[in-house]
Order: structure tokens, then sequence, then C-alpha cells
């Protein structure tokens, strides 16, 4: 993917200026981006020092919409590994399912 405009990509960006339009028309309120959900929190020792990261999930977008439902977005081009096992955890740990366009 190539970047635009301060976005991951093209396809992203178009898709933050509908969701900016969609906001201003009053269809979608609350527009925030790259929202941080963490999914499993950091691993520490019995010393404190930490073993393991925190491994957090990055929406490109979260809204509200015309229903007052929060929406968790993220535009994809190709759906890697990592994204898979970070969607699988989004559902468990925070009962959000993503919204893929």
């Amino acid at each position: 993917a190539k970047k635009s405009s301060g976005y991951d990509s093209r396809k992203e960006h178009r898709r933050a200026n509908e969701l900016r339009l969609m906001q201003r028309a009053g269809l979608i309120t609350n527009l925030r981006e790259q929202v941080s959900y963490e999914l499993i929190p950091t691993q520490r020792g019995a010393d404190g020092k930490v073993l393991e990261r925190a491994c957090d999930y990055i929406a490109d977008f979260v809204y509200t919409d015309k229903d007052g439902k929060t929406v968790v977005e993220d535009t994809k081009g190709v759906k890697t590994k990592e994204y898979i096992i970070k969607r699988k955890l989004m559902l468990h740990v925070h009962g959000i399912r993503i919204v893929e366009k």
C-alpha cells in the first residue's frame, strides 16, 4: 500500500474523507482515528521486570452511527495473519466486531 496524506494507504485516506463528510451531514458523530485497544496486558515477572509488552490493536476509525452504536472500522487491502488474530482477540476480549471496509 502506498502512503497518502499521512494515511497508510490511499484507500484509508479516501475512507477518512468519506467519514468526515458523513459526520458533517449528521449521519455519524464522534469520529476518531487511530484508536488503541489493549488486547493483552503487559506481562511482568516476579521481580516486576517486563517479560512481554502489551499487545494492542489500533483501529483506523471509531465513530457513533445514527442508531447510537459505536462502530470500530478497519480499512484493509490485505488481511494479514497478525490482523486476523487481533480481530479475533477484539471480539473475545472487548466483544467488538470490527467492520472491514
